[in-house]
């Protein structure tokens, strides 16, 4: 079995839709399953304020979720064209997996949603892979034989899943949209599973 670790933040729900939808994707795939996870909120205090076990949904990440993947989906919302803090400050925790090289090869895919149209989504979509690039893994993308990343008028991009969720963030994932995420799980899962052999 090819488990694909669904990494998720999400603040008002979007991304988290966005990856439950992505996992969908992947457990199309005979022999993959997915992972969901997600990272606690961080805080300027300089204290823990998240409790151990989040209290509903997916469980927190651990580095041997990281280690056990066969391939990442890796979604944050959008904030000022980068990944959110959380997000950020579980990838800085990564560095004995870096030294180890325990992600090199491994396939990795992005996605995001954001407050505005033009609020940074490709941006932040690069940015998350940055760290990806620096472990060694593979990059997957959405390649425009993807029917809905041409029809869309909301989000999608050839670097990741993307969802304009509207200023109060309040605005559904699209049916392009969804479509996209599917198909991102399924093309992520497939490379995996070529990879892997």
């Amino acid at each position: 079995m090819h488990e694909i670790l669904v990494l998720y933040y999400s603040h008002t729900g979007a991304v988290k839709e966005m990856a439950q939808l992505i996992a969908r994707g992947v457990e199309g795939i005979p022999g993959c399953a997915a992972r969901l996870r997600t990272v606690p909120r961080v805080s300027s205090v300089a204290q823990a304020v998240e409790p151990a076990v989040p209290g509903a949904g997916a469980p927190y990440a651990e580095l041997r979720d990281l280690e056990e993947c066969a391939g990442l989906a890796l979604g944050s919302p959008t904030r000022f064209g980068n990944m959110a803090a959380p997000m950020k400050s579980f990838w800085d925790s990564t560095g004995e997996l870096w030294l180890k090289g325990a992600l090199a090869g491994k396939p990795a895919a992005v996605f995001t949603s954001t407050a505005s149209l033009h609020g940074g989504q490709e941006t932040t979509l690069i940015s998350m892979m940055l760290p990806l690039l620096h472990h060694g893994m593979v990059i997957v993308g959405l390649p425009y034989t993807e029917p809905d990343l041409n029809a869309t008028t909301s989000g999608g991009t050839p670097y990741g899943a993307s969802h304009h969720a509207g200023g109060a963030g309040g605005q559904p994932v699209t049916e392009h949209e969804r479509r996209l995420c599917v198909a991102l799980g399924r093309r992520l899962a497939e490379i995996a599973v070529k990879l892997a052999r």
